[in-house]
């Protein structure tokens, strides 16, 4: 095989890797895959076309692929794979799978082990529309003010699940069903990257409820004001989807949100699963 091809999707963000069959793929090929993601944490491979058993063997490469803490989704064979869909065993609308995940988040940072990235891969999109927003939070980093950059050097954020502001703002008391109760868990404001070292604003509005000895009502708006800059037009990538699409992210390095801008009516359907470290 020739040695695959970067090609930039987004100004900023988003990247195509050329020239690989993940149906196909050969230890020297996941090395340069491998290589390619840590510089770039948005990485897509068009016209995949791959069964849920492929998903979860290319996520086992990079790690430990880990069921979704939603188990109405779990796929029935591979339970480490998961539905994100529009659309009940029944044909009707899920309601709740329309608003899943649209609004601004970075992936579990409530479970106890962080999950190292996750991966998408589109069966079925909408005519129009139906993308997926990513942001880079290395570079939304950099670009703070160094006044804030030193105030949050300090600060330990306290996560849980779908409990900041725009978790409440999105779900409210309809979370939806998990196997078990997440408490509370601390997290760096600030983290650094495990295989480039930079650092990386870690705080996301769906997950980040407060900060350690600040008050909520001061902690929330440093929330909604760190998403608000985090979000802007020069750190995101909107994913305009193509059956066959099989997009990575790094977990670490962004946040994402469904864009949540097509006709609910019109289906919606696509297999996930998110990995962990071994």
């Amino acid at each position: 095989m020739a040695t695959p091809q970067l090609r930039a999707l987004g100004e900023h963000l988003g990247t195509e890797a050329l020239g690989i069959d993940l149906s196909k793929l050969d230890d020297d090929t996941f090395v340069w895959i491998r290589r390619a993601f840590a510089e770039h944490p948005v990485l897509v491979f068009r016209n995949q076309h791959l069964s849920a058993g492929d998903i979860a063997a290319f996520g086992r490469r990079f790690g430990m692929p880990r069921k979704h803490a939603l188990v109405k989704y779990r796929h029935p064979e591979y339970p480490e794979v998961s539905w994100l869909t529009n659309v009940e065993e029944d044909g009707k609308i899920d309601w709740y799978g329309v608003k899943r995940a649209t609004d601004w988040h970075t992936d579990s940072t409530y479970e106890e082990e962080l999950p190292l990235l996750a991966m998408l891969h589109a069966i079925e999109v909408p005519s129009t529309k139906g993308g997926t927003m990513f942001a880079d939070m290395r570079a939304a980093y950099d670009a703070l003010p160094d006044g804030t950059k030193a105030q949050l050097a300090g600060l330990v954020g306290l996560h849980g699940r779908s409990s900041g502001p725009a978790g409440e703002r999105l779900y409210g008391e309809d979370k939806g069903a998990t196997e078990k109760y997440y408490n509370e868990l601390p997290r760096p404001a600030v983290i650094n990257h495990p295989v480039t070292g930079r650092p990386i604003l870690f705080v996301n509005p769906m997950h980040t409820h407060g900060f350690k000895g600040m008050a909520r009502e001061e902690a929330w708006q440093l929330i909604e004001e760190l998403a608000a800059h985090a979000t802007r037009e020069c750190f995101t990538y909107y994913h305009s989807w193509q059956v066959g699409d099989l997009l990575i992210w790094d977990e670490r390095a962004t946040m994402h949100r469904g864009a949540g801008d097509y006709h609910p009516e019109e289906r919606r359907v696509m297999l996930r699963t998110i990995v962990y470290p071994n």
